[in-house]
């Protein structure tokens, strides 16, 4: 199995789900920019989206988005509890917590990366996400985590997303739960062992 990445961007999700559920995979630098691989291959004849994450199964076949990435490695180990089972309630929010963060703030946060977008845009994005974070900070209160007190497959993502914020101006300082449950996120040993292989840290 093979996980294609670009350093820090929303592939870092399913790179530590991946080390939490423990299954052996290959890493395959992928840039954003050029679209090519390190031995020069043309990224987009794998994935013709061109963007990250993509996991390569061992029969050759191939899924994309991290949504559906992150729960089919949740899946693969139900005994680590990263995913609901199926058909729960639990499942459902599960899922409607992954589609509020790929919706409401890795797209937006997406519109901050372009280059030459207007900074009258910027920050009317940076004003929504900043509304949005708000609206996790409540939820989170009170909770270890997005689902309560077990980590899920959620929270990987939410952590690549507020990993974002720096980089961004967006100050999040004020948002205590946020803010705790990033620091509690990284300090797993699997965001450090992704981190660390992505050059993120030291």
């Amino acid at each position: 199995m093979k996980l294609y990445y670009s350093p820090g961007a929303c592939s870092l999700s399913p790179h530590i789900a991946l080390h939490e559920a423990g299954l052996p995979f290959e890493h395959v630098l992928t840039s954003t920019k050029s679209h090519k691989l390190a031995d020069g291959t043309d990224y987009y004849g794998i994935n013709p989206k061109g963007y990250v994450p993509l996991l390569e199964f061992d029969d050759g076949t191939r899924l994309t988005e991290g949504p559906a990435i992150v729960q089919w490695i949740a899946d693969q180990v139900p005994e680590k509890k990263l995913a609901p089972p199926a058909g729960t309630k639990e499942r459902y929010r599960l899922m409607e917590w992954l589609n509020f963060i790929t919706s409401e703030i890795h797209k937006a946060a997406g519109v901050l990366f372009i280059p030459n977008m207007p900074e009258e845009a910027k920050a009317i994005y940076r004003e929504k996400i900043l509304g949005r974070f708000a609206y996790v900070d409540q939820q989170l209160e009170g909770k270890q985590f997005l689902m309560g007190d077990t980590f899920t497959v959620a929270d990987c993502y939410l952590f690549v997303v507020t990993n974002w914020t720096k980089p961004l101006g967006l100050d999040i300082s004020g948002l205590k739960h946020l803010t705790a449950h990033h620091a509690r996120v990284g300090a797993r040993p699997s965001a450090q062992a992704a981190m660390k292989h992505e050059g993120l840290t030291k």
